[in-house]
Formats: C-alpha cells, sequence, structure tokens
C-alpha cells in the first residue's frame, strides 16, 4: 500500500551552482586588519601628544613656578614700594622732623612728591575706608620749627622746657567720624622723682571736603598718666571759651596726598607735610 504521507524533496547543496568570489570580497579582511591596524597607532599617537606630552608639560610648570607663590606685583607697585623706601630712608632719624635741618626738608620734600606723583589722584569719597587706622606719624616738616604746636603755636622743645614728645599718633573711626591726635609725653618732676609719663588726646569730628579733603573740628583734650600713675582717672582739661580761643585752634584741614594699606602722605592748611604709617 503506497504511504500517503507528502515528502518536500530539498535540492542538494552541492548541486546548487556557485559563483566564483569576486576580488573586492577576497580582498575584505585583509583591508579591516590594515584598517584596525592605522586605527590602533592613530590613537596611540593620540594618546602619547594629547596626554603625556600634555602632563609632562603641566609638571615641568608645577615643577618652575610654585602655585603657593603670590603673583609679582605690576611695575607701577614696584615703582611705588622703591619710592616709599627712600622716603622712609630720608626722614628716618629726624626725630619726627624736630632735628631736621633746611637740607634735610628739601630730601624729604622731593621723596615724598615722588611717592605723590606715582601714586596719582586721591578719591577718598569711593573709598573712606581707607583711613580706617590708627596711623603712626613719622614725620612732620613743621616740627623744624623746634615748637611742639609744629606750624601752630606751642611749647618749644628746648631743655629748659622739661617735655619729651615721644610717639605722635592719629585714631581714625570712618563710622563715628572721630578723629583724634594722640600725644605720648614725659613730663620733667623734680629730683629724685622719675618724669611722668603722660598721654593727650585731642578729639575732634571729621568730615570729607570734596575727594580728598579733610575738616576737622576741635572737641575736647583728655589727659592721661601712664606709667607708675596709670591707675589714675583720665583728666579732660576745659576747653577756653570761644571769646577767649584763638580762630585757628578750633577747626583745620588738610589733604590726603597719598594713601594705601601702610602709608599716608598729607598736606597741611600752612604747608605742612606729614607722612604717617599704619600702627
Amino acid at each position: 500500500m503506497a504511504s500517503s504521507r507528502s515528502c518536500l524533496l530539498l535540492p542538494n547543496p552541492s548541486s546548487i551552482p556557485r559563483s566564483p568570489p569576486s576580488s573586492s570580497s577576497r580582498a575584505l579582511p585583509g583591508a579591516l586588519n590594515r584598517r584596525r591596524k592605522r586605527d590602533a597607532r592613530r590613537r596611540r599617537s593620540l594618546s602619547f601628544d594629547g596626554v603625556t606630552k600634555w602632563g609632562l608639560a603641566t609638571r615641568s610648570s608645577l615643577d618652575e613656578v610654585s602655585v603657593l607663590d603670590p603673583p609679582p606685583p605690576p611695575e607701577s607697585g614696584l615703582l611705588a614700594t622703591s619710592l616709599k623706601l627712600k622716603l622712609l630712608s630720608a626722614v628716618s632719624g629726624l626725630n619726627r622732623g624736630l632735628a631736621a635741618s633746611e637740607e634735610d626738608l628739601q630730601k624729604a620734600e622731593a621723596a615724598a612728591k615722588a611717592v605723590e606723583d606715582v601714586g596719582g589722584l586721591v578719591d577718598l569719597s569711593a573709598d573712606l575706608d581707607k583711613l580706617q587706622g590708627r596711623w603712626k606719624l613719622i614725620y612732620s616738616s613743621a616740627f623744624s620749627s623746634r615748637t611742639l604746636g609744629g606750624s601752630r603755636p606751642g611749647p618749644p622743645t628746648r631743655r629748659l622746657l622739661p617735655i619729651t614728645l615721644n610717639q605722635v599718633f592719629q585714631r581714625i573711626d570712618v563710622l563715628s567720624k572721630d578723629f583724634d591726635n594722640i600725644a605720648e609725653l614725659e613730663l620733667g618732676a623734680p629730683w629724685p622723682l622719675p618724669p611722668i609719663e603722660v598721654t593727650a588726646t585731642l578729639a575732634h569730628k571729621f568730615e570729607l571736603i570734596g575727594s580728598a579733603k579733610i575738616k576737622i573740628t576741635f572737641e575736647k583734650t583728655t589727659v592721661k598718666t601712664m606709667g607708675n600713675l596709670s591707675q589714675l582717672p583720665p583728666v579732660e582739661i576745659p576747653r577756653l571759651p570761644d571769646a577767649l580761643r584763638p580762630p585757628s585752634t578750633g577747626s583745620g584741614e588738610f589733604e590726603v596726598t597719598y594713601i594705601d594699606s601702610d602709608m599716608r602722605i598729607t598736606r597741611g592748611d600752612r604747608a605742612e607735610l606729614r607722612v604717617f604709617v599704619i600702627s
């Protein structure tokens, strides 16, 4: 009995005619290999140029310049520093101007003028905080008059009068507008008593006029003993009535001609040159 199952006859693979491979197909594996090798060489080249060389340059620059060192100041800053040192040298040894000769006055004037020129115009209206602090007087041209009042009336600095001027300061508070002139003095006492050390504080209020001019108005004078008598309370010297007080003692004006973080130069209303350093 013949089988009813039908069979699907598939052709014999060996009997299927095949076309010969093209030249491009035969060359494909070799081209891929060459391309892969070329890409590998390119990656190695990029790795060396873009990473290794850059890393070497970075390490070399770090070795030569320390990141902790501050950047060098600009040329104008170096010049200002040099001129300030010359000014300090010109006024050193002059006892704040009390021992200055005419030649010393001229040298100090020229040195101060050089600092003022390199600093340019001062504008305190934009940055009044520059005045803030305690400033030590290192030179006053008016002290060459041999009086403690400078260009104003004051006691003479002679040996017959037992008053020795020590340090002089200006204490400025830009918030309260307090402006105090502080003088440390030694008052002679009868032998065998030691000199009496006192600090005299001339309190003022100040206001800015324009961009660099300061006007101060006197308020009071306070004297405080120091040293062995420092436990004594301060004494306020009574103020003279307006009718008896000279017109120039109540106020004064000066112009700030140079100021930075550690030095201030001023020109007074009586052509007085003053040099201060921050204390």
